[in-house]
């Protein structure tokens, strides 16, 4: 809910005597008699046996559907207060409250004066109402099967004859990323990189430099979202874009446990070196779920262009958790499989009961300059500038590079128009990065994350034609289309012979397996990048390797310790007190797995007999 500070009126006298008489006047009309009483304490007595007795319903029923409506959505909110923002998103319109003034003050109620206070409703009347007025109808969200292959967009033109801007409609492509099985092999080479040790960021940020944004976007299933021209071009846009989903891996992986600091490198947890051997979609479950809960960013600090947030705007700021429970609140009545255009899930989360607030005070935020760019003017911090664009980073930067949302996007430049009104932004060609995001769509992979099923079936893997497997156990590249991901793969498991031909052997494909990687991931791998079924020499190369590396199995770590007599050896492992955590290895010697350690030392106590520390 958004934060409020809105005042509270208990009763519906106390609410009547903070009218002035002339305003108490306007109200009788609305009332079924003729009795015209001028004294103050008249007036009042004479509203409020008629908001107090059986001619409540009367009055409630002589509103129109639209009134009532407004009527029926205080009487089961959490407050008393008339949210205008939130029932025009949800209704399209606003109720009739009658005539105001220039100043935006009531003067003429209409009926509805009856039940409002200066946009309040006494909670005594709030209670008599729940009694007869029907809850409201819940906010619905728009879905669309389909969606346009371009779109209409104004973008300006330079007219070189008056050396002036204008604008011209054009058709625009509209891009779209399926991201779920993307995130899957993205998230699996991501932890390869960082097991390599090329991942670098920041001591104090935690950020990651500009070299490992470059190195992990090479390696992602199709790359980046956006790609910004080389410095050193001559070209119309001097706004960089950056990086999107790079920066959320790197981001996402500390958040998650998967990866800690170490020397400015980010290196592999046990729990990142476990998700490597694991099915990639209960790792991604888990990284959602810790992001929803990590104070590592906050996702609004991506939101460049709107300064103030590290300054004393910062302790204006609400909390992150809170936004993003907001948010996964709303995601929980998509329906996986169906295009929602960003634009209409803003007006859900403001309809429903999702609303949050990025600041309380959107005075410390400005644009440029602190002064006159400042939020905090009339119209210049509207839902979309702020909230909007907090929704739109957390899902284009994150939900989708977890997989669990498809996105449909232009550029940001010139995307969106409703900051460009404020001060200071003439020379801007879009307020965030992720201002061209138009349509997304929950995925199975997404509706799994959010815990909306229980279970997930991955996708079979998209067959790529890009090796040929050789009976001779040789692998080669055909063509330049092999990505830097299937070489970070290949490399793992393979040995390289040349620039664009690796060779199955034994020895790495045993210590690849020794350090946790899973030998079905490279079967899987090439058959779907295969033309053909893999030779037999191949298929039994593989079985041969698997049947070795399943003959032995770590059963974790244990201690050894000897007897000076067999015959101890022997009484200790068949004790019922001692044998449930120990077992005979030779004839005076016993194993005691390192969980079973100190109840072993209890046991062995109890049967008379200790072992001195090493």
């Amino acid at each position: 809910m958004p934060y409020s500070k809105d005042p509270i009126i208990v009763t519906v006298a106390e609410a009547l005597n903070q009218q002035t008489v002339d305003y108490l006047r306007r109200l009788l009309p609305h009332l079924p008699t003729t009795e015209r009483p001028t004294r103050k304490a008249e007036l009042v007595d004479l509203i409020q046996r008629y908001l107090k007795g059986k001619e409540l319903k009367v009055l409630w029923e002589k509103l129109d559907p639209l009134q009532q409506t407004a009527v029926s959505e205080v009487v089961y909110s959490l407050d008393s207060h008339f949210d205008a923002a939130q029932f025009q998103a949800k209704y399209g319109q606003l109720p009739n409250w009658g005539a105001v003034n220039a100043y935006g003050t009531l003067q003429n109620p209409s009926r509805l004066g009856l039940f409002f206070f200066d946009y309040l409703m006494p909670e005594d009347l709030q209670k008599r109402l729940s009694a007869f007025v029907p809850p409201p109808a819940q906010a619905k969200l728009k879905t669309e099967d389909e969606i346009p292959k371009t779109i209409q967009q104004e973008q300006p033109v330079i007219d070189y004859n008056s050396r002036t801007f204008k604008t011209q409609v054009v058709d625009v492509s509209v891009e779209q990323r399926l991201m779920e099985r993307a995130a899957q092999q993205d998230l699996l080479a991501v932890l390869r990189l960082i097991d390599t040790g090329k991942v670098s960021v920041s001591d104090k940020t935690r950020f990651p430099s500009t070299a490992t944004l470059k190195t992990m976007t090479a390696i992602l299933s199709g790359g980046d979202y956006y790609t910004d021209p080389p410095p050193e071009e001559d070209n119309f846009y001097d706004q960089p874009i950056g990086f999107i989903r790079a920066f959320a891996w790197s981001m996402l992986v500390q958040a998650g446990g998967l990866a800690e600091l170490s020397s400015k490198k980010l290196r592999l947890t046990k729990a990142g070196q476990k998700a490597l051997t694991l099915a990639p979609p209960k790792t991604l479950h888990t990284l959602w779920q810790k992001w929803r809960k990590t104070k590592l960013l906050d996702e609004f600090r991506r939101i460049d262009q709107i300064k103030g947030q590290t300054g004393k705007g910062k302790r204006s700021l609400t909390a992150v958790v809170g936004r993003r429970e907001a948010i996964t609140m709303a995601l929980y009545a998509c329906p996986v499989n169906h295009w929602i255009q960003v634009d209409e899930f803003f007006r859900y989360i403001q309809a429903s009961d999702y609303d949050f607030e990025v600041t309380r005070n959107p005075w410390d935020l400005y644009i440029c300059e602190a002064g006159y760019g400042s939020l905090g003017y009339l119209g210049y911090h509207d839902w979309s500038m702020l909230q909007g664009r907090y929704v739109l980073c957390l899902l284009f930067e994150y939900a989708a590079t977890l997989g669990m949302v498809d996105v449909a996007y232009i550029s940001p430049r010139e995307a969106r128009s409703d900051y460009c009104n404020n001060w200071g932004t003439d020379d801007l060609e879009f307020l965030s990065r992720y201002d061209g995001l138009l349509y997304f769509r929950l995925t199975p992979l997404g509706a799994y994350c959010l815990e909306l099923t229980d279970h997930y079936t991955p996708a079979s893997p998209e067959v790529q034609p890009v090796l040929r497997v050789l009976p001779n156990l040789e692998i080669a590249a055909m063509g330049e289309s092999l990505t830097a991901a299937d070489v970070l793969l290949l490399e793992l498991y393979t040995q390289k012979v040349s620039d664009a031909v690796w060779r199955l052997e034994p020895t790495k494909l045993l210590k690849a397996v020794a350090e946790g990687y899973r030998l079905q991931e490279l079967e899987d791998f090439l058959v779907a990048r295969s033309p053909e079924p893999l030779p037999q020499t191949v298929e039994q190369f593989l079985a041969d390797v698997k049947s070795r590396t399943g003959s032995l199995q770590d059963l974790g770590t244990a201690r050894l310790i000897e007897c000076n007599d067999p015959a101890i050896a022997l009484l200790i492992a068949n004790d019922s007190r001692t044998k449930k955590y120990c077992f005979l290895a030779g004839e005076r010697r016993l194993v005691v797995p390192l969980e079973s350690e100190t109840r072993f030392h209890r046991a062995l106590q109890k049967l008379g007999y200790s072992v001195p520390k090493p």
